[in-house]
């Protein structure tokens, strides 16, 4: 097989993962932005999910939040996404949007509270053995605003105890998913602030937890591949949540801040043996303004052209420079690769999957967006509130 042909062998394997809240009325802290013809149920985000996989080809799951996703017949769920094309992917947990979790949720200094964390998130696992699901995604918005307002260290106690339960509740081939956040909404001490706290926590709970790196929970300047390289290294890098982020917080699509960052990080991850099914690509994105299943579309797309590129670096070469100490050559091999416009290798991979060479211009095409805006007329939206 000729590199090039390498290339595009691996870039069929690609998978990325969508969610389904990306699918829904989002907004500011101030302002949920409706739009018309948003999903008004699970099943509807499925439908939208489906025409993302259906034009990208890279799109075959799609992960659930729970309670935004809450049905009666999780099996029917499943069944409904296999019938358009896709699968349930990972089960997110919500823990921070209920008035008992003001003080935190599973870090809670009262135990009732704690209690009630713990169960939602056994709730999870429930679910997943419902949708045949295998990763279980955990974010707490749990911290401090005030010097002195709990114990830091007995919150990372009470993290752990929680942690431990739920992961002993982990059926054959389940995961457990822990994902940091550098800040927000806790303004003074967050409980999993940063990659060495949740690699810790899940050294400790065993193989079946592994980080999320998400790209946006980082301060201004962080080295994400380092990160990245170190967690595979270590063998507990067990996903992403692609986004990018101008300032704080995340949520606007991958790749639109800083391109050549994700470049890296997904050079990283090939180098490092992460380009497998082990390493789950997930976005984690809401599109405010912008038409979501478009946006949601150019979101894989970007995913798509740094992983292309990522995989033209020519490894010989640079190992060579390495290994010699040309630090101009070096460089300008990583360059090289991330200044290639991919944009027509990736199209030929399309066509010879049978796919539009242009997902973007295919889905205008099709009509979908008039469709679901003249038919999704009544019911009430699937949005969360701020």
């Amino acid at each position: 097989m000729t590199e090039l042909a390498a290339v595009k062998a691996a870039l069929k394997t690609q998978a990325v993962e969508t969610p389904s809240w990306a699918y829904g009325n989002s907004g500011t802290r101030f302002k949920v932005f409706a739009q018309a013809g948003v999903p008004r149920n699970p099943y509807e985000k499925l439908d939208d999910a489906a025409k993302v996989h259906e034009f990208t080809g890279a799109a075959p799951t799609v992960a659930l939040h729970i309670p935004w996703d809450k049905v009666d017949d999780y099996a029917a769920l499943a069944k409904h996404a296999e019938q358009r094309g896709v699968k349930l992917g990972a089960i997110n947990s919500n823990t921070f949007q209920d008035d008992d979790y003001k003080l935190g949720s599973i870090c809670h200094p009262e135990a009732s509270v704690r209690r009630k964390a713990v169960d939602h998130l056994l709730e999870c696992v429930d679910i997943m053995d419902a949708t045949g699901s295998t990763d279980l995604k955990l974010w707490f918005a749990d911290g401090t605003n005030y010097p002195g307002q709990d114990d830091i260290r007995a919150r990372q106690d009470r993290l752990a105890e929680g942690l431990a339960e739920v992961y002993e509740r982990l059926g054959e081939g389940q995961r457990m998913l822990l994902e940091y956040k550098f800040f927000e909404p806790a303004f003074y001490s967050t409980d999993v602030p940063d990659w060495g706290t949740a690699y810790a926590h899940c050294l400790k709970l065993g193989p079946k937890a592994q980080v999320v790196v998400d790209t946006g929970h980082h301060a201004p300047g962080t080295n994400i591949e380092f990160i990245v390289a170190t967690l595979l290294r270590e063998g507990k890098l067990g996903g992403f949540d692609f986004n990018s982020r101008f300032y704080a917080d995340d949520d606007l699509m991958v790749g639109a801040a800083d391109p050549f960052q994700l470049f890296r990080i997904m050079y990283e991850v090939i180098r490092g043996g992460g380009f497998s099914p082990e390493v789950a690509f997930m976005l984690d994105q809401c599109h405010n303004i912008e038409a979501k299943i478009p946006a949601i579309i150019r979101s894989v797309m970007n995913v798509q052209e740094a992983t292309a590129k990522a995989l033209l670096v020519d490894a010989d070469a640079l190992g060579a420079a390495q290994r010699s100490g040309d630090v101009l050559e070096a460089n300008a091999v990583l360059m090289d690769a991330y200044n290639t416009d991919v944009r027509p290798l990736l199209a030929e991979v399309r066509e010879e999957s049978g796919l539009d060479p242009d997902p973007i211009a295919a889905y205008r095409r099709s009509g979908w967006a008039e469709k679901i805006v003249s038919e999704r007329v009544g019911g009430e939206q699937a949005g969360w509130g701020a």
